[in-house]
Parts: structure tokens; C-alpha cells; sequence
């Protein structure tokens, strides 16, 4: 039989191919969209023909393409276009980051930001909608603060949603209000919905170019893979899966979609969604659910009260017997279950829902997940290994809260259990990580720093050094781990041959840099389905 041919053959000294723990010097042969082979210069040299392209990196590291675990695409893509406010250190620097946004986006009828936080400003105080007014009178104006679980909006947008001083909380959700009973401007989980319905009415034209945004974004930043989370009801609008579908069939989807719609009792309609979208390239991988909220606004359900308002301990977004009947249903129709939970209570009532379902149900393998996991209970850690279940973490988080807030929170004894990434490695439970995207910055390279170094948000201190792990394993957590949680550990998240060919080259190597250099590293060359989605300026000069 006579030798296959490669149509492209990348070489470096420093190929990382997940199977260990240093990268090693090696040649890949790529056909089509698979690898045909991976091997010593020598081994790899008989596949090449006159039309092959051969591209040699050097030093440069070759690893398999990195795959977020947990990210919401179309919001992402739409804080692309907006005012990033996470480096503002007091309320008014924030407004006139606003300003000068707004002011050079005449044409915007929303203006649209994120990533506040009141605990790094110098006040450490709220804000409310009055400052606002004062810059956009009469434009709407929608704020996220960092964690996505409140805004702060303007009056205008208040009227536009039509919240004012009579309307009620919804069932999960707070509007806040003044002395005065007025609304002032916040409004937490539930309570964003009504802003949302205005502020996110675009049109299939608009949401084109926003995802268009997003996959060469995905595609500069090494990505070759997602999974789009369901995130809020009102925000669903924005997901638009016949946009993403016409993408795949011109092919121009440049990464690989796994979509997880929301768990919320309702299976024909995604029993329906998970045969039509079933694709190499689309699919919808199983089912999404919030538990609660975040720590800093004391949404997060925990098991004992807060220690800074012993008179909250936050709640769950349903009753828990709500949660396990939907879980016992969803698992016995084969879906995988991903639930947001960031508190000690939420976690336990995840995996207490996931131990239902197989009591119920039988073992399978369902490979559910717990999104986040940042205040863990000791007693639930060996949980995860025992039930199978995934922990979804996304290691920059732990800097993005100011972290002495965050420990005032919990309180001392809790703080123990914060972000237990090694921890959780060491009692077998599988690791897979992501951004959180528009959360956090889309960029891999900042959640493998920090998962490296644990340095917390004053940039220096390390926040729980026993709880770093390697070099080799952060980028299998966000290689070889989401692959596993996406059932497609045969034809993705490692370099070997009859893989899919979903590569990365950075322009460094990792393993020899200093690790303050990690986040900085560029990306050379993306590669997804055997096809290059990115090329840094005159990377590929092949022979």
C-alpha cells in the first residue's frame, strides 16, 4: 500500500502532546482534518510529497488547541463593543470612562459596559443611577459589575424597562431601592431580565457580525473549541442557533460550538434542539442551570450565614426538590447537566441532585458538571470522584474579586476552602477549565497563570499556595479535560494520530519562559479541523 501523503507537516523542539508532562521535540503530519501522524523528523519526513507544506517552528510550542469549558458567546461578543471598567479605582473614574465611551459612540442606542467593582474604588461604596444621569441623561445605559450577577443602570433605562417604584421583585432577584422607596439603580439576578429585553434586541444582521467578532477573536486567542452556556432567560434572545447553523454551512465556523441551552423542566423542546444540532462542529451537548448567585453580593448559597450579615446565608434560584426533579428527568433522558454553583450549600445541592439521579436511574457515565465550585464544604471534595462529576473552574476568578471583600464575606474558616483547585486534582475529580468569557478576558494563557501561580488580586500576594498545580497540568485542564467533560476524548484535547487536527502554536515556550510572561504570550498559528483560522503576520513561511 502505498504511503499517504500529508497535506501539511508542522515540526518544533517543543511539541506538547498532553500524553506527558514536558514537551518534546516531534513533526505532525496533517491530512485533511485529521493528524495522520506525530513522530520524530526522521519518522514524519516519508510523508511528505511534493504539494506538502512543510512548516518548521523552532523553539516555538506546538500543543492541541485550547478548548474553553464555560463561556457565553454572544454576551461576550456584544462587551466586546463595550467599556471595559474593571481598571477604574473609584466611582468617578468609572464615569468617565463611560463618558468618554458614550461620546465616541453617537450612534450606539444602548451604552453598554462591565466588569465594575465598587470593592477596588476608593469609597468601596455602590453606585447608583443619579451619577449615571449626570453623564447619559438621555441615553439608556447598562453597567455589569464583574460578576455579571447585578448592573447598575440610569434612569432612562429604568423607563425603558418600566421599573419604578411600585414594581415587585421577581421570584429570584432584588430591584434596589432608596430611602425613599425609589428604585436606585441596581439590580440584582432576576431583576436585570426587564433592562435586558430592550437593550439586547438585535437583528439577525447584528448578531452575524457580533458572532463573526467572536470566532476571530476565539481564533487569535489559540481556541478551537467552546461550550456556550446558558445564561440568563432574557438574554437567550442573543442566542440565536439558526445564525450559528448558516456559519457551519458555509464553513465558516471556526471553532467548535457545544451549545447547553437551560435546564429547566422543559426536555421535548431540547430532546428536539439536541437531534438538530448534532454536528463535528455544533452540537448541543446537554443542559444548564444556575444554582445561585456570587459571594461579593451575598447571592451565593451557603450552608451557614455570611459572616459580615449573619442574617443571610443567600438562596437557591429554585426549591432543591425543583433541582432534583429536573435532574432525575434530564439523566434518564442521557443529557449531561452543568450547574453554576459558588457557594458550600450550591455545591452540595448540585451534587446531592447528581447522586438522585443515579440512585433513581442507574450508574451512568453522564460526566455532569459543577460550574465554578469557589466555597466548597471539605466534606463534599471526595464527592466529585465518587459521583463522577467534573469541576468546571475558571482559575482567574479568584483575582478578579478584591479579595480581602471576599474573605469578609465568607469569614476566615470558609477562606480555607476557596478556589481548591489542587485539592480537588488530588481527590480524583477531573478538571476542566474556561473563561467565563465576558466575565473574564477570553485569553487562556490568564487562567493557566493563575492557575500556576495563585497570586490573588494585589498582584503580589499568593492566595493559597498549597493549592497551585503544574504548568503541564493547567493546560491539560484546559485541553484534555474539556475534551473528557465533552465526551470526545477519542478525537480531541490531545496530539495523536487519527485526532482531529486542532492545534495552537505560541510564539514561546511555555515550560521556558518566566511564568509572569505566560499571560503575554501571542499566538502564532490556530489550526481547527486541519485548516489554519489565524496566522500571526507572516508566521507560516514554509518552505
Amino acid at each position: 500500500m502505498s504511503q499517504q501523503l500529508a497535506d501539511v507537516i508542522i515540526s518544533s523542539n517543543a511539541v506538547f502532546t498532553g500524553l506527558s508532562d514536558q514537551p518534546e521535540p516531534a513533526s505532525i503530519a496533517i491530512k485533511d482534518n485529521k493528524i495522520l501522524a506525530i513522530g520524530s523528523e526522521e519518522e514524519i519526513r516519508s510523508y511528505s510529497g511534493e504539494r506538502t507544506k512543510v512548516y518548521p517552528f523552532q523553539d516555538q510550542l506546538i500543543m492541541p488547541g485550547f478548548h474553553d469549558f464555560h463561556l457565553h458567546m454572544m454576551d461576550g461578543a456584544v462587551s466586546m463593543n463595550g467599556v471595559n471598567l474593571f481598571s477604574a479605582r473609584s466611582e468617578e473614574e468609572a464615569l468617565e470612562m463611560i463618558r468618554t465611551f458614550a461620546e465616541a459612540r453617537p450612534e450606539d442606542s444602548w451604552i453598554i459596559g462591565n466588569s465594575w467593582d465598587a470593592g477596588y474604588w476608593d469609597t468601596q461604596q455602590l453606585p447608583n443611577r443619579y451619577s449615571l444621569d449626570r453623564i447619559l441623561p438621555d441615553r439608556p445605559a447598562l453597567m455589569f459589575h464583574a460578576e455579571g450577577h447585578y448592573v447598575w443602570v440610569n434612569t432612562k433605562a429604568l423607563e425603558i424597562a418600566n421599573i419604578n417604584r411600585d414594581t415587585e421583585d421577581p421570584s429570584y432577584g432584588m430591584i434596589s431601592k432608596d430611602k425613599n422607596g425609589e428604585p436606585d439603580g441596581l439590580l440584582y439576578e432576576k431583576a436585570m431580565d426587564a433592562v435586558f429585553r430592550h437593550a439586547y434586541n438585535f437583528t439577525k444582521e447584528q448578531k452575524r457580525e457580533l458572532f463573526a467578532n467572536f470566532l476571530n477573536h476565539a481564533a487569535s486567542l489559540g481556541i478551537t473549541a467552546v461550550h456556550d452556556l446558558f445564561a440568563i432567560e432574557a438574554l437567550e434572545m442573543l442566542n440565536d442557533y439558526d445564525v450559528f447553523k448558516e456559519f457551519e454551512e458555509k464553513g465558516e465556523l471556526t471553532a467548535r460550538i457545544h451549545l447547553w441551552p437551560a435546564l429547566n423542566g422543559n426536555l421535548e423542546h431540547v430532546k428536539q434542539l439536541r437531534e438538530t444540532y448534532q454536528s463535528d462542529k455544533l452540537r448541543v451537548s446537554g443542559l444548564k442551570q444556575f444554582i445561585d448567585g456570587v459571594i461579593t453580593a451575598r447571592t451565593a448559597y451557603l450552608l451557614e450565614p455570611y459572616a459580615d450579615q449573619p442574617d443571610t446565608r443567600g438562596e437557591a434560584s429554585f426549591p432543591p426538590e425543583t433541582f432534583k426533579k429536573w435532574v432525575v428527568e434530564a439523566d434518564k433522558e442521557g443529557f449531561s447537566i452543568r450547574f453554576h454553583a459558588i457557594g458550600d450549600g450550591a455545591i452540595r445541592l448540585a451534587l446531592d441532585a447528581y447522586e438522585e439521579a443515579q440512585k433513581t436511574n442507574g450508574k451512568r457515565d453522564s460526566r455532569h458538571s459543577v460550574e465554578h465550585v469557589e466555597v466548597i464544604h471539605p466534606d463534599d471534595i471526595p464527592r466529585f470522584k465518587e459521583l463522577g462529576v467534573t469541576a468546571s473552574m475558571q482559575p482567574d476568578h479568584f483575582a478578579m474579586s478584591e479579595r480581602g471583600v471576599y474573605t469578609d464575606r465568607i469569614g476566615s474558616e470558609r477562606e480555607k476552602y476557596v478556589f481548591p483547585i489542587k485539592t480537588l486534582q488530588e481527590a480524583g475529580a477531573k478538571l476542566a477549565f474556561g473563561t467565563d468569557f465576558p466575565i473574564d478576558v477570553l485569553n487562556p494563557l490568564l487562567q493557566i497563570y493563575r492557575a500556576v501561580t495563585r497570586i490573588d488580586s494585589s498582584g503580589e500576594a499568593v492566595w493559597h499556595p498549597h493549592e497551585r498545580i503544574t504548568l503541564a497540568e493547567a493546560l491539560k485542564a484546559y485541553t484534555a479535560g474539556p475534551a473528557y467533560g465533552s465526551f470526545r476524548e477519542q478525537e480531541l484535547g490531545t496530539l495523536e494520530a487519527g485526532k482531529l487536527a486542532d492545534i495552537v502554536v505560541l510564539e514561546k515556550n511555555l515550560f521556558d519562559i518566566p511564568t509572569e510572561d505566560i499571560p503575554d504570550t501571542k499566538v502564532q498559528v490556530t489550526i481547527v479541523d486541519g485548516k489554519v483560522v489565524f496566522e500571526h503576520t507572516k508566521a507560516l513561511t514554509g518552505n
